[in-house]
């Protein structure tokens, strides 16, 4: 075991163990990957093992983003004034502590608060992967070590629906839909022992203030508006779900005015005030929270209507999902290798226009479904284009929005995207799980996945009016992350890619 404190005379040396640093980086950001999308097959064994109806899977699902989104900014702030090392560690314990709980839940009840703590360990945890990563590389290899990191977690996002499937299906020692937490374990063990070892000591900076204040408004306006989202169909839409969604854009108004006050005062806002002045970066935040909602949604639909509607067993529906992942890469590769330079934003309108293409063609497609004689296939053409639509999107729409704000924003506007995306992805569980389930209840199935693909093509539609007030020109790939090749990086910390579906 070595010392992973470096020595004063070899500070101007590359740090020896710096490539494990990366690995550990890479294995916590997959871990967080695998847990947004792995449960999304698990939902009939949930509902015959713990009595999980549709509200409680949406909570099971969408609870993990919605903790990991509403605290990712707080994360960060943590790790610039205790040290990125001791949040990390602490994070990927708690992270690995949860997954446990989650794997030992008696009942769904249970199994939700886990599933919140989850997301909310996962929050101290990834956003300290950035500036880990700054502190240990320079120049040119900074630049590699981030362009390692695009097929890698593209990667983590696929697979997770086919190993949930698989170690369903497989039911190993019996455990069922516990065995997808419990893959955690021996991941997160083996990784916090080789963070452990190999990331170096450096101290926080304790001068930096953490804006509790901003954080309860910020945790107590997400949950307002998940709350009457994630009840309300089954409860009937009563008078205290209005009630509350408006209280959580009161909320989020308030928070917004709460950051300028800070900022003003002198002391350190969780957001970096000047970004919420810049009209293309807040519309930029709708056009994420409207794109990732309707992608996660759809997703989570295309895989309720496979082992619901369809009676596919959990193996099988999260093949189902791979032709959506196939879509999704295909997609990303050309946006990025070739259109999202030379045409600019456009490459944001030509997404979402292929998107509405794939969803014609899946409407179709489902309206000529023979229910004795379904196969995947069958929907193939459709999902796979709007993949391809999608891998469009997420490949360029952050360097787009990032392209309106300044040099020294960079972290900090980074770092509220993602945490904009989480919550987005969570509220899209809700609604699109909402608007399923209420045809589901009269055997519709067909008929929720169709008033799905109307929510989707709303937002669709949304999105591509928003793109026409952004940049035409993205931000090049390394400045994104505050990377100039051959200087030293610096900045704080914050979730370090858009995550794929």
């Amino acid at each position: 075991m070595h010392d992973p404190s470096p020595t004063p005379d070899r500070a101007a040396e590359p740090y020896r163990w710096r490539w494990l640093i990366l690995a550990v980086m890479i294995v916590a950001e997959i871990m967080d990957l695998l847990d947004a999308s792995i449960v999304n097959v698990a939902g009939p064994d949930l509902e015959k093992s713990l009595g999980a109806g549709s509200v409680g899977l949406q909570w099971v699902i969408g609870g993990y983003a919605l903790t990991l989104g509403a605290g990712l900014v707080l994360g960060g702030r943590l790790g610039d004034r205790y040290g990125r090392r001791r949040m990390f560690l602490t994070g990927l314990a708690a992270f690995t502590a949860c997954s446990l709980l989650c794997a030992a839940a008696p009942d769904i009840g249970s199994l939700i608060t886990f599933r919140l703590l989850q997301g909310a360990a996962g929050a101290m945890l990834l956003p300290q992967g950035l500036g880990l990563l700054r502190e240990n590389f320079t120049g040119p290899e900074l630049t590699k070590v981030f362009a390692i990191f695009g097929p890698v977690l593209g990667l983590g996002g696929i697979i997770g629906p086919v190993l949930g499937g698989f170690l369903i299906e497989g039911d190993f020692f019996g455990l069922g839909w516990r065995s997808v937490f419990l893959v955690n374990l021996p991941i997160g063990i083996a990784a916090l022992i080789v963070a452990a070892t190999s990331v170096p000591r450096k101290a926080g900076d304790p001068t930096v203030r953490v804006d509790t204040t901003g954080a309860v408004l910020v945790v107590a306006s997400c949950a307002l508006l998940a709350l009457p989202l994630n009840q309300g169909q089954e409860a009937g839409w009563p008078l205290w779900t209005w009630l509350s969604m408006g209280a959580s854009v009161t909320g989020f108004a308030l928070f917004a005015l709460q950051q300028r006050r800070t900022a003003a005062s002198g002391r350190e806002p969780l957001v970096t005030p000047g970004l919420l002045r810049k009209p293309a970066f807040t519309v930029g935040l709708g056009g994420i929270a409207l794109f990732f909602g309707g992608l996660i949604g759809t997703q989570l639909v295309l895989t309720l209507f496979l082992q619901i509607g369809r009676h596919f067993t959990a193996g099988q529906a999260g093949l189902g999902n791979l032709p959506l992942a196939v879509g999704t890469a295909i997609g990303g590769a050309v946006s990025g290798a070739f259109l999202a330079d030379r045409i600019g934003r456009k490459v944001l309108q030509i997404g979402p226009l292929v998107q509405l293409a794939g969803a014609a063609v899946l409407w179709s497609e489902l309206d000529g479904l023979d229910a004795a004689s379904f196969s995947v296939w069958e929907i193939v053409p459709g999902v796979t284009v709007a993949g391809v639509g999608a891998g469009m999107v997420i490949a360029a729409l952050f360097s787009f929005i990032l392209a309106a704000v300044d040099d020294a924003e960079i972290g900090s506007a980074s770092g509220v995207l993602s945490a904009v995306q989480a919550v987005g992805g969570s509220i899209g569980v809700a609604v699109f799980g909402s608007v399923f389930f209420a045809r589901v209840r009269t055997g519709d199935f067909t008929g929720g996945f169709h008033r799905a693909l109307i929510v989707q093509a709303g937002l669709l539609v949304a999105f591509l009016a928003i793109t026409f007030l952004l940049p035409r020109k993205g931000r090049p790939e390394e400045e994104q992350h505050g990377v100039t090749p051959g200087a030293p990086g610096s900045g704080t910390g914050e979730h370090l890619t858009p995550s794929g579906s």
